[in-house]
């Protein structure tokens, strides 16, 4: 995509599949807060998306599309299309952060996070999926807290969105730059 990371900065990977319920644009839900992320100049990030929609799921294009023309501008956001073995694997090496966030009780198992997590990539992750077999918060992963239940899709999009930002803000961040032997232990 012509962009250059760098390998000291936190760096945040989504990439699977590309369908509605993962929900590849959570992280981008509260824009604003979205925009002081990528612009932290305290606690700096680099997202990568990767993924491909299947060829006849026009929501899941329109949805990539919508993702790679809103960070096209951020230097420190990268959109790669496809997402074939040797891409997989590269992302996997290199990311900080695997990114995991799909609707709760929609994920069958989520094995790039299990090959993520085999390279010392670090889940930030909604249990669900392969995530609660696994998953001890702040000892081997970070747990999004879900929404409860009773909420509509519309009302648990906006809370995970938050759960999820504050997980990154006030606990992902500030270990990943302030606390490097416990970001190992983890």
């Amino acid at each position: 995509c012509g962009k250059l990371f760098d390998e000291n900065i936190l760096t945040i990977v989504w990439a699977r599949r590309f369908a509605g319920y993962k929900r590849a644009d959570l992280v981008m839900y509260d824009w604003m807060r979205f925009m002081d992320l990528v612009n932290n100049k305290q606690f700096p990030v680099q997202i990568i998306w990767a993924g491909k929609p299947y060829p006849e799921d026009i929501e899941s294009i329109g949805l990539f599309n919508h993702i790679m023309a809103s960070v096209k501008p951020f230097a420190n956001c990268a959109v790669l299309t496809g997402y074939e073995l040797a891409l997989s694997a590269v992302l996997k090496r290199g990311a900080d952060v695997w990114l995991n966030n799909p609707r709760m009780y929609h994920e069958a198992s989520g094995t790039s996070g299990m090959t993520a997590a085999m390279n010392g990539a670090i889940n930030v992750s909604l249990p669900d999926g392969w995530v609660p077999e696994f998953a001890s918060d702040k000892e081997n992963c970070f747990v999004i807290r879900p929404a409860p239940e009773t909420l509509s899709e519309q009302e648990k999009d906006t809370q995970e969105a938050k759960n999820m930002m504050d997980t990154l803000e006030h606990l992902v961040l500030p270990m990943y730059y302030n606390n490097q032997a416990e970001w190992l232990r983890i």
